[in-house]
């Protein structure tokens, strides 16, 4: 089989990788030449552990290709993906398809015999039908369909999530597109994952439901660890309790500085959008879109207030800035309002992060960039931890004593232990453990 996969972002690029390690011949196109030219040099514009080595395995073998030309990407083709990007749109937080339907247009004005049109990006109810009409008002006698293929992609572990997912889901309207989608994915119905087919609309709205259900279980953890803080409670041993439970399940309940990256925050607002519009509000997403924007602002207050109530004139080093770990995005980071606020309250900030920092110089001016944490904590005045990379979570605690000017950390992602780090004469903030703490729950398997 052999595809065309429109935008060579993260979703696009990936899944382009991904369909031909599965022995599909894939042509990658974007707009973007410096983008195109550095891919094909073997350049990977985006940081996904294990994906220069597939997108070069799969160069090699002649699966996966690049270019600027649609034309050019889709002879041939039994699918077309539209993988491009779907912003929150400046004003109103609707997301912005006027990607999505720019490319539905160039798809009819290069379409070749039957095809099916799959959008793979993010997109609202009603966007399949609104580019159906827009390949059908541009080429009347076409012959083609359009899916629904939402992606489920975790950065950080999306080729493991692609070759290996929960579930596909694949909205179609007709037997020859479900076919055509049947076979494409052929390689994981061999290994029994569940594909679900609905209609178009259907499948638009469970991409939707999936993501802000697990914004919200997110946000609910750390309003729990918010009120575990006053009454002295341990939200981790809470997160273990309610988790077991299999009705809730314990992924998605670790406390920290407030979800980001390039779904949760548009994908939430977004909805939120769409159900205004219909006038059948979800007060439950809009309240952890507000709860959430308002708590990255607050994780600045943490570390001031662990310095005395002032940052003025002190250093502040901030170990994570990408937001989460194994990634280098930046998008909706909490690092994006807790820099501006020290800052703003007289700081001057050190930032360290593994993977992130060019990208996150394009966003952040007022930082210092170092090359290691404990560079970053020389001198300091505090350190906070950010983002829970794995280097950070075995850190030498005596070298980190010696550096700072006090012992002072501020833990937003609960990678150490309160009573060890308390023990080693710190001063130790963490999320939801209150101010001791001691024992913890131990679970006893039935004998």
């Amino acid at each position: 089989m052999r595809i065309a996969m429109i935008g060579t972002g993260y979703v696009g690029l990936v899944t382009g990788a991904c369909f031909s390690e599965f022995g599909v011949d894939v042509v990658c196109v974007d707009k973007d030449e410096d983008k195109i030219r550095r891919l094909k040099a073997g350049e990977i514009p985006i940081f996904e552990p294990g994906l220069d080595d597939l997108v070069a395995n799969n160069v090699k073998a002649g699966r996966l290709s690049f270019t600027t030309s649609l034309s050019e990407g889709m002879k041939g083709c039994d699918a077309v993906f539209i993988a491009v990007g779907t912003p929150s749109r400046r004003g109103d937080g609707h997301a912005d398809l006027s990607y999505v339907y720019a490319a539905a247009a160039e798809i009819a004005d290069n379409m070749d015999g039957y095809m099916v049109v799959v959008t793979k990006s993010t997109v609202p109810v009603g966007t399949g039908r609104e580019v159906e009409r827009i390949i059908r008002e541009r080429r009347p006698t076409g012959d083609f369909d359009v899916c629904s293929n939402p992606e489920f992609l975790r950065e950080g572990a999306a080729i493991n999530d692609f070759m290996r997912p929960d579930r596909v889901v694949i909205g179609a309207c007709s037997d020859r597109a479900r076919e055509v989608m049947r076979q494409l994915y052929r390689p994981l119905y061999l290994i029994e994952t569940p594909i679900v087919f609905t209609e178009l609309e259907t499948s638009e709205m469970i991409k939707y439901a999936a993501n802000t259900f697990l914004a919200t279980k997110i946000t609910f953890i750390n309003e729990i660890a918010d009120l575990c803080e006053r009454v002295g409670a341990d939200v981790h041993d809470v997160a273990k309790g309610i988790g077991l439970d299999g009705r809730i399940g314990r992924k998605f309940l670790h406390p920290g500085p407030g979800y980001g990256g390039s779904c949760f925050p548009k994908d939430t607002l977004a909805l939120v959008k769409t159900a205004q519009d219909q006038n059948s509000p979800l007060r439950i997403i809009e309240t952890v879109v507000d709860v959430n924007a308002k708590r990255k602002r607050a994780m600045a207050e943490r570390i001031v207030g662990a310095c005395g109530g002032s940052v003025d004139g002190k250093t502040v080093a901030l170990l994570g800035l990408t937001f989460k770990p194994n990634t280098d995005d930046m998008r909706d980071s909490p690092s994006l309002d807790i820099v501006p606020a020290l800052t703003a309250a007289g700081a001057s900030v050190r930032g360290y992060d593994p993977e992130g920092m060019d990208e996150a110089a394009k966003l952040l001016a007022d930082i210092k960039y170092c090359q290691s944490a404990y560079e970053a904590m020389d001198g300091a005045d505090v350190v906070a931890i950010v983002t829970e990379w794995n280097e950070f979570r075995a850190l030498d605690i005596k070298r980190i004593k010696s550096l700072l000017k006090a012992p002072v950390m501020v833990d937003l992602r609960n990678v150490y232990d309160p009573d060890e780090m308390r023990a080693a004469g710190f001063a130790y903030t963490c999320i939801g453990r209150g101010t001791e703490r001691s024992g913890g729950v131990t679970t006893e398997a039935a004998q």
